[in-house]
């Protein structure tokens, strides 16, 4: 699938903004992606479970993603996330997103109806067969869908169109055997407060939430890993991790767009059943966001 360089590094899980009557903010969106071009990050992952992915329609999804490519402008790498309970609706998708120009597609196993491994793997090939672009599976085993095995990995990756992994679990061990598969792919590290760990098992990059405001600290991350300085590696990992700390108390998400729209950004409220912010959470991260911009 030529060239995988362009898939590797910090992409972002883009959230997806709304407004007070509950649709799409897409000037909000614009702005976060540009943004998130200023601080630097390689590309973004869309339409993910960041972005509610699942709680949008089919259409909504669609339309994030043509947001996406036109505030994208070609400046970074595009992976569109289609992955729904439908094989049908997720090809379908799969080939708006082609149409836009993104650079890869990718899915989240079907949830609910515990499917078997034979239908799982069937609904990743048709997806893929659905369109001309790389396929790079989402890996997320506390989603409900499946836990990827490295011998399903070795069956799936004979597929030449599938070039990755967004590994999504606290799983090193698995991690690291996904990357010595019998072919070279790309592999994410999918949570945000273990990067440090997912690099030293091997990981190409990361895709995660944090990223959407926290993306330089991450590349800084990052570029002291690459340059064998472990010790401040690790000294930004504990800030950062310090940050997702006092997020869990709140709601992830919903702390993430408290951050961003202190920083700016104007993100509204996650999409029922979310729970609103609360005010303790709204001043908890207006400090944390006052502490990111001085930086």
């Amino acid at each position: 699938m030529g060239d995988l360089n362009k898939f590797r590094g910090l992409f972002t899980a883009l959230l997806t903004p709304f407004k007070r009557d509950g649709s799409i903010h897409f000037d909000s969106l614009e702005k976060l992606i540009e943004f998130n071009i200023e601080s630097g990050v390689d590309g973004f992952y869309a339409g993910g479970s960041t972005g509610e992915g699942l709680l949008l329609t089919n259409e909504e999804r669609k339309s994030v993603f043509d947001c996406v490519a036109s505030a994208a402008r070609g400046r970074a790498t595009l992976i569109a996330h289609v992955g729904t309970i439908s094989t049908d609706a997720a090809s379908d998708m799969a080939k708006h997103a082609e149409k836009l120009g993104f650079d890869a597609v990718s899915a989240v196993a079907p949830y609910y109806y515990s499917f078997p491994p034979e239908a799982i793997m069937k609904y990743y090939n048709d997806i893929s067969d659905s369109t001309d672009l790389p396929m790079i599976l989402y890996n997320f085993p506390a989603s409900g869908g499946f836990s990827l095995t490295k011998d399903a990995a070795e069956k799936l990756f004979e597929n030449k169109k599938f070039i990755g992994i967004k590994h999504t679990s606290n799983d090193m061990f698995a991690l690291w055997q996904f990357k010595h598969l019998r072919r070279e792919i790309i592999v994410y590290n999918g949570f945000d407060e273990t990067l440090l760990s997912g690099l030293s098992m091997g990981a190409d990059g990361a895709i995660g939430s944090t990223y959407n405001f926290m993306g330089k600290k991450f590349l800084r991350l990052i570029s002291a890993f690459k340059a064998g300085n472990t010790e401040l590696a690790q000294e930004i990992q504990n800030e950062a991790n310090e940050i997702i700390l006092e997020m869990i108390k709140y709601g992830v998400f919903q702390s993430e767009k408290a951050v961003l729209s202190e920083m700016g950004i104007d993100m509204g409220e996650c999409r029922r059943p979310f729970m609103p912010i609360s005010e303790e959470c709204r001043l908890s991260m207006k400090k944390i966001a006052k502490k990111l911009m001085a930086e």
